[in-house]
Order: C-alpha cells, then sequence, then structure tokens
C-alpha cells in the first residue's frame, strides 16, 4: 500500500514539474525581444566556443601580403593591418572577452553571497562592517578604480578578472542581505534553529536556497557589464596585453586616424559584434528575470 502511494506521490510529481516547465516556457517565448536576443547570444558563444576548432585561418597567422583587406569572401570580416583574418580574431576574442566577464561574475557573486549572508544573519557588529565597506567601494567610480587597479598590478587576463571580483561583489552582497532579512524570520528558520542547527548550516542550507533566483538574475545581469568594462580599460591600453585579441583589444588597434578614415572594417564590425552580444544578454536576463520572479506578471 505503501509502495503504490509512493509511485502515485512521484507520478504527481513529475506532472506538476512537466506543467510548470512548460507554462515558464511559454512565458519565456511571449517575451519576443528575449527570445531574439537568447537565439543571438548562443549563435555568438557558440561560434566562439567552435570556430577555433575549424577555423579556416589561425588568428595569430600574419600576411603582410593582405594586410588590411576589406570584408570579401575569402575573409568575412577583412584583415587587419598585419594581414591577420579580422573574422578569426573576433571569434578568438569574443571567447576571451566573455570567459572574463563569466568567470568575474560567478566570482564576485560567490564573495557577495557570503559576506551578504554572514552581514546580515549575524548581524550587530559584523553587519556594521560589512556595510561601510561595501559603502567605501561604491563610493568611488568603477571605472576609475578598476582604471587604477590595473595600472598598479599590470596588465593581464588573471589580475583584470581579479580586479572585478574584487571590485564587483559589492551589488550581490547588498542583494542577498535583504533577501536575508526578509527570510531569517520565517518559521522553517526558526525551526531550524530550533532543533539545534549550526547557523552556518542554517545560513547554507535553509536561506540561502530561496535566495537562488535574484542571485541568477544579478550574475546575468553582471555579465555585460564586465565584458563592456573589459573593452573600455583595453581599449584606454589598461586592460589585457595586446597580446590576446580581446573585443577591447581588436576595436582599439583600429582606432587611430588612419583606420577611422580609410578601414572601417577594423573597428565597426568587432563593435558591433560587442555591442550585439551585450544587448542580446541583456535581453536574455530580462526574460530570465520576468521568469524566474514570481513577484512579475
Amino acid at each position: 500500500m505503501d509502495q503504490s502511494v509512493r509511485k502515485m506521490q512521484s507520478s504527481l510529481r513529475r506532472e506538476y514539474n512537466r506543467r510548470l516547465m512548460k507554462r515558464q516556457f511559454n512565458k519565456f517565448m511571449e517575451n519576443k525581444l528575449s527570445v531574439i536576443g537568447t537565439a543571438i547570444m548562443l549563435v555568438i558563444l557558440l561560434a566562439c566556443i567552435i570556430y577555433p576548432f575549424v577555423a579556416q585561418y589561425d588568428y595569430k597567422e600574419i600576411n603582410l601580403g593582405l594586410g588590411a583587406t576589406a570584408p570579401s569572401g575569402a575573409h568575412l570580416f577583412g584583415t587587419d593591418r598585419l594581414g591577420r583574418d579580422l573574422f578569426a580574431r573576433c571569434m578568438m576574442g569574443g571567447r576571451y572577452s566573455i570567459f572574463i566577464g563569466v568567470v568575474s561574475a560567478l566570482g564576485g557573486a560567490v564573495i557577495g553571497v557570503v559576506l551578504g549572508a554572514i552581514g546580515d544573519y549575524f548581524g550587530g557588529k559584523v553587519d556594521a562592517f560589512i556595510i561601510r565597506v561595501t559603502e567605501l567601494f561604491q563610493t568611488f567610480p568603477s571605472l576609475v578604480l578598476n582604471m587604477i587597479l590595473a595600472a598598479v598590478l599590470g596588465r593581464s587576463m588573471l589580475n583584470l578578472i581579479l580586479i572585478f571580483i574584487c571590485t564587483g561583489w559589492m551589488s550581490t552582497a547588498r542583494l542577498v542581505r535583504n533577501e536575508f532579512m526578509s527570510l531569517r524570520n520565517e518559521v522553517y528558520v526558526k525551526a531550524s534553529e530550533a532543533f539545534g542547527m549550526s547557523r552556518a548550516r542554517v545560513m547554507f542550507t535553509q536561506i540561502l536556497p530561496n535566495t537562488r533566483t535574484p542571485i541568477i538574475v544579478s550574475i546575468t545581469a553582471s555579465i555585460p557589464g564586465y565584458i563592456l568594462s573589459e573593452s573600455s580599460l583595453s581599449f584606454l591600453g589598461l586592460g589585457v596585453s595586446d597580446t590576446t585579441p580581446t573585443w577591447g583589444n581588436i576595436i582599439n588597434s583600429g582606432t587611430n586616424l588612419s583606420s577611422l578614415m580609410n578601414f572601417w572594417w577594423l573597428w565597426l564590425i568587432p563593435g558591433l559584434l560587442l555591442t550585439i552580444f551585450v544587448l542580446s544578454v541583456n535581453y536574455f536576463g530580462d526574460g530570465l528575470r520576468d521568469l524566474l520572479d514570481p513577484k512579475q506578471a
């Protein structure tokens, strides 16, 4: 008898999950901009991942005889001043730029989640100290702070990721703190504490799973910001070293007066690619927020 009841419960649970997923999928598909943004994001992402394995041209291959060749059938995006295929460089640059954005967003989110959870749950001086630190970091404009740290630490991908992580956790910490503030007085939290569950276990096994939706949305929303920050710093000569073809470095290499006037594809095409990808991720994030946030209609 008990076995048949468990089978029925399992069947009902599967049916409920199936209907919920279908309803969420239909809700997401109703947002046309999110659907288009998601499609474009996936196309660019897959192209950046797959292209280096099937590339006709090596992104580092120099051919001075084809220097600054306009887009054509042989070279879809043209070539740069050293004759390197611009399409191959943009695909490889996307790999680096997207990697920097994703890793920085995840790293900043981890620090923000831990500090936000500790600050609100323990309260008192611990919470006040963490809030003061977040306010201190947010006093400085992020671009200025990133420029100062990049100038001090030097140009490398690892340094840039560490800078973004160290200067990008504050908003997530505040978000998690606010979520914990609204959840820590719930009945299941008080019951867990009454049963003798440790503070760390209550924080990370009882409260934190119920804050995952805003955290996921926050991570998605921060990725385009980090990609743009990397491009800005590389454009200013403070980001990744020039030997690494990020989108920012590729754009920067085509911004001298001669290129701006005569070789438009050197800066316009990578700039458009960067803009389209950032917009598509933003639209995807909007759809994800509407899908996961129960407060949204």
